[in-house]
């Protein structure tokens, strides 16, 4: 991109019009790495401009959520080989929350031969849906996001707790749907309705879910692709929000033990790239055989993309039988004691929504294991089981309770695999084998407590 004028032109309306005339100060060339936070560099924006080519080291996608190395066996791991950094100015957006006049942009990431760096979790994401467009094929989906508003926690060892709200009084739980619990934090929700509209970024509902402080995002249905990158956005508006607002924004999956986990479901149909049709229903507005195909290839496999949903040891204290929590892999019309739902519609937006996934997941990586199980039984022309009827909860958890009783079924699941790309798996299961490592080093609070003096 040698001159301004010309990478400016392509940057979206939205960006255009929040610049209003003024000059860009800066360019926030970011990637989202394993984690799903933003990474990169920073420069002026007539430096951006000049420059042909930016670079990032591949170790950045070797380095576990605490930010510490993990030694895998990977060819000449630590030469620290350059990424090249290619911009996709579709996604140019501001950053309203700075003094600064300053563009983010999301990078896609490649060798210096120009071929996509395989581990990469938006390269991931693509690759997931080049299968899809094959076969002639467009998925849709619509993530809900589901997060907590905390007081600011400076110290680890001290448990989080609900923020106090307008009224000066901490914010309890189990108000799902209350309109008051949600004005209790309208300065936050209003910062967040305006740093959305300066991106771009298309709110459906907000609503108080059912936790103390906990609110729920629905976001328009849409190309997976375009939502990752709306998720990947809105966790740094959320979190920027809060601390205007004196309070933390977590998308932690548990981070309050006696309330709910927060999830992002993912609601997923699949449409003819020519025609525009939904495939779930056929003309007389049944359910199709790729309708079953999906839903028995997300019964079939979503047990084996389980890390990915739930990616770190607080993952899975979500899963649990109550709460409208996640429990098992059964499915069933408007349940919501079932891991797969069909929620109530018409033959046209007939979906399936995968309640497995956690908010503390990468959003490109979730969207795309979730997407792959359901390609793997449409083209086996998978069944699913019997409908569960009545309360799923009775049978307990059947998910896996922990990383370590989860990976093992990832690593098994060649199929799925294949869809994602072995180099990226191996990566993964190199990361959270680490993180497993590092948790189980630490001496928890519980431990202090109920172990130092008593046994």
């Amino acid at each position: 991109m040698s001159q301004e004028p010309n990478w400016m032109n392509l940057i979206p309306d939205h960006a255009s019009e929040w610049l209003d005339g003024r000059r860009v100060e800066e360019v926030e060339c970011i990637v989202p790495d394993l984690v799903g936070i933003s990474r990169g560099k920073t420069m002026p924006a007539k430096k951006f401009s000049e420059s042909s080519r930016s670079f990032l080291p591949t170790s950045i996608f070797y380095q576990t959520v605490t930010g510490a190395y993990a030694d895998m066996d990977i060819k000449d791991q630590w030469t620290e080989t350059d990424m090249v950094l290619r911009p996709d100015l579709s996604t140019a957006c501001a950053a309203p929350w700075t003094d600064d006049i300053i563009l983010q942009v999301v990078h896609d990431l490649e060798t210096t031969d120009g071929e996509p760096i395989a581990i990469a979790p938006r390269n991931v994401l693509k690759r997931v849906l080049s299968f899809y467009e094959a076969e002639g094929w467009r998925p849709v989906v619509a993530p809900e996001m589901e997060f907590y508003l905390t007081r600011p926690n400076t110290d680890p060892n001290e448990p989080i707790e609900p923020p106090i709200g307008r009224t000066g009084r901490k914010g309890i739980g189990r108000q799902a749907y209350s309109m008051v619990a949600v004005d209790e934090y309208g300065a936050v929700i209003d910062d967040i309705y305006d740093f959305a509209e300066a991106q771009g970024l298309e709110i459906d509902t907000i609503i108080q879910e059912g936790g103390a402080g906990q609110i729920e995002i629905n976001l328009q249905h849409g190309d997976p692709l375009e939502l990752a990158d709306e998720v990947f956005y809105f966790k740094r508006t959320i979190r920027e929000a809060a601390l205007r607002n004196n309070c933390f924004a977590t998308f932690m999956a548990k981070p309050m033990r006696d309330e709910p986990g927060s999830a992002m479901h993912i609601h997923q149909s699949i449409v003819d790239a020519k025609t525009g049709k939904n495939i779930f229903s056929n003309e007389d507005g049944s359910e199709s055989e790729y309708f079953w195909g999906f839903l028995g290839g997300q019964q079939e496999n979503l047990d084996s993309a389980v890390p990915i949903f739930a990616p770190y040891v607080n993952s899975y204290r979500r899963f649990k039988a109550d709460d409208s929590s996640p429990a098992n892999i059964e499915w069933a019309q408007d349940n919501r004691t079932t891991g797969l739902r069909i929620p109530i519609s018409n033959a046209e937006a007939r979906r399936v929504e995968n309640r497995i996934v956690g908010m503390d997941c990468n959003p490109y990586l979730a969207i795309a294991a979730s997407l792959a199980c359901g390609y793997l039984g449409m083209k086996s022309g998978a069944k699913p089981r019997e409908q569960r009827k009545g309360d799923a909860y009775r049978d307990g958890v059947t998910l896996p309770q922990s990383i370590r009783e989860a990976l093992p079924r990832f690593e098994e699941n060649q199929a799925l695999r294949d869809l994602l790309g072995e180099d990226f798996c191996k990566v993964y299961e190199g990361i959270k084998n680490q993180e497993i490592e590092e948790f189980l080093s630490e001496i928890s609070p519980w431990e202090r407590e109920h172990l130092l003096l008593n046994v």
